[in-house]
């Protein structure tokens, strides 16, 4: 992983490819390359860092081309350096490819490779799978026979596309637990692992399915598994516009997608979510309406940020719905033979709906026998499309690395299914249409904490030096205080950790001294009395208190350094608001540090390797 582009038609294949390549930099990435085929030879160009530094090694000739694919890496087998970046060829240099995933049997492959006199100059995976199909084609004579044999015989993922002087016009793309897109336009095709890199050309997309290739050139296409079983793929339009994946004159993505969180959240229960009654009416999960209503448990199972919101569920479905619930993390859920039921509804959550750990667990669960339902942001991803029902977030494209508006879309409609699900049991309409009313209201009230964003600019100036930091939320808010941290480690590299505010006597005490800022969720709810004790024995031991607080609250401002307050509402909806100061908290610290804040190092928006 992580970005892939190819192009095939009339118009200069570089500088599309490049611009496409600019578009996929927010997923992350280490090196960038280029290969283009040009009078019977490949032309390759390719360096560690960004783009931009790519630009400037590209020869001159390089702009003429009509045929050529693009890569950016994020470093999985192999140090982040010229030789490991990609494209790679194979031992002949007659055929080049650009591969996201992880070839799981690649050394046993390379020692086949070694036997037969063929070497390796780099330490990826990547490349033994380009020398392996220049060995077959030499066997077989036929590229795209050559490609489906090697493809049938690797272990792992791969989103992959291939071209070679052999024959200049072809261009081969398949994918295996890697997403691929093949963009359709007038007498051309753009070949992306992200519809970012299409829609300035095309908007009329193939999704390629699982073991997927397509074999396309200058006069048509054909799509076929690897195989040899011609399929029918349905072409698709884009759902979302150029303007969507532009900062729109924010400094940075983050800040444009925490600023757009009033619209995404009421995108989330616009049409699903009726006012007046509360009822909660979700289309996309009709056809499993019984299966879910007769649940007897719902295992929630995602990654990162999507398992913070999936521990806000547990406290909401059970609560409204009173059904038991298990968050599990989706990389540990396959490997340890979880005990899943027909009767069990699994819920899987990604921003991308392509991370490979959670569509691990999906099959998991789906193979066991349960009923899987999806919550995912981008249409037509492939856990969509693997899971039985599902209900979109509709927050729009988020380039930012770190999530925000998929975190706060996430809990929006954890929040409606819990409902979905609580008057399916007899959930009383009054509550139902109390709980609607102050979602309603959150739209609102996000915007009037986004309005008071450079308090929060102020606190974040005092402790942008700092090396650690502690999250601490009581019940529903201990997720919330996990994604904080979360957030500040992210985009900031301070370390940071999130406990439920009762522990923190148990072991973190240790770490607090005067230099150590620690923020508490301390909004005036049930256990606002024991959030306030915790801040004592911080306060005790000279630690500086930031408190995220319910307005109106003046004993709060007696007790901590720094207090900004968030708008009452619902204790079952105050994770909404009170992520939103924590969001801008790692925002001005990250950019206080002078971190690139929309391209963390080490980090991938998509994480579609194991």
């Amino acid at each position: 992983m992580c970005g892939i582009v190819g192009y095939i038609g009339p118009q200069e294949a570089v500088p599309i490819l490049l611009t496409g390549l600019h578009r996929m930099e927010y997923r992350g990435y280490d090196s960038a390359g280029l290969c283009s085929v040009s009078n019977g030879q490949l032309i390759i160009s390719k360096r560690a860092g960004r783009v931009a530094d790519l630009e400037k090694v590209l020869e001159p000739n390089e702009h003429s081309v009509k045929l050529g694919i693009g890569h950016t890496r994020w470093a999985t087998h192999g140090l982040p350096n010229d030789v490991n970046a990609h494209p790679h060829t194979d031992a002949s240099g007659r055929i080049a490819l650009v591969h996201n995933g992880i070839i799981e049997n690649y050394l046993a492959i390379r020692k086949q490779l070694e036997n037969a006199g063929l070497q390796c100059k780099s330490d990826t995976d990547s490349e033994v799978l380009a020398v392996f199909i220049g060995m077959l084609y030499d066997k077989l004579g036929d590229l795209e026979l050559a490609v489906q044999t090697a493809l049938q015989e690797v272990d792992g993922t791969f989103g992959l596309v291939v071209v070679s002087t052999v024959d200049p016009d072809l261009l081969i793309a398949a994918r295996r637990g890697s997403p691929l897109i093949l963009g359709i336009g007038k007498d051309e095709y753009i070949v992306a692992s992200d519809a970012s890199a299409i829609i300035s050309h095309t908007r009329q997309v193939i999704y390629l399915a699982e073991n997927e290739m397509a074999v396309v050139r200058r006069s048509g296409y054909t799509t076929k598994t690897i195989a040899n079983v011609a399929t029918h793929s349905e072409i698709e339009e884009i759902a979302f516009e150029l303007s969507q994946i532009e900062r729109g004159g924010f400094a940075h993505f983050m800040l444009k997608e925490i600023h757009e969180q009033p619209s995404t959240f009421h995108d989330g229960y616009r049409g699903r979510l009726n006012i007046e009654d509360g009822k909660v009416r979700l289309g996309g999960l009709s056809k499993m309406q019984d299966r879910i209503r007769e649940a007897k448990r719902i295992i929630i199972t995602a990654c990162g940020t999507s398992w913070h919101a999936a521990l806000v569920g547990e406290y909401l479905i059970e609560q409204l719905a009173r059904i038991p619930v298990e968050v599990e993390y989706a990389s540990e859920f396959r490997y340890r033979d979880p005990i899943v039921n027909p009767d069990d509804v699994v819920i899987a959550i990604s921003q991308s709906g392509e991370t490979a750990d959670t569509l691990a667990a999906v099959r998991e669960a789906r193979r066991k026998g349960a009923t899987v339902l999806g919550m995912v942001n981008v249409v037509g991803s492939t856990i969509a499309r693997e899971t039985d029902a599902g209900v979109y977030l509709h927050a729009g494209p988020e380039i930012g690395v770190a999530s925000t508006k998929a975190f706060t879309s996430q809990l929006c409609v954890l929040t409606q299914f819990a409902m979905y699900v609580g008057q399916m049991h007899g959930m009383s309409p009054e509550l139902s249409r109390t709980i609607a009313q102050h979602i309603d209201a959150l739209p609102g009230q996000i915007q009037e904490i986004l309005d008071r964003a450079d308090e929060m600019r102020t606190i974040a100036k005092q402790y942008a030096r700092s090396t650690n930091a502690l999250y601490l939320g009581r019940g529903v808010h201990f997720p919330v205080a996990l994604e904080g941290a979360l957030k500040l480690k992210e985009i900031s590299y301070v370390h940071a950790e999130g406990y439920p505010a009762a522990e923190m006597k148990h072991g973190p005490i240790a770490l607090i001294d005067e230099n150590m800022p620690v923020v508490f969720i301390a909004t005036k709810e049930e256990l606002y009395d024991k959030v306030l004790s915790g801040i004592e024995e911080v306060r005790a031991r000279r630690g500086k208190v930031i408190a995220i607080a319910t307005e109106g609250d003046e004993h709060i401002k007696t007790v901590a350094d720094h207090v900004f307050t968030i708008p009452s509402t619902l204790s079952i909806l105050s994770p909404v608001l009170a992520s939103i100061p924590l969001q801008l908290l790692a925002y001005y610290v990250a950019v206080e540090r002078g971190c690139n804040v929309d391209m963390p190092r080490n980090l991938a928006k998509s994480v579609t390797v194991e």
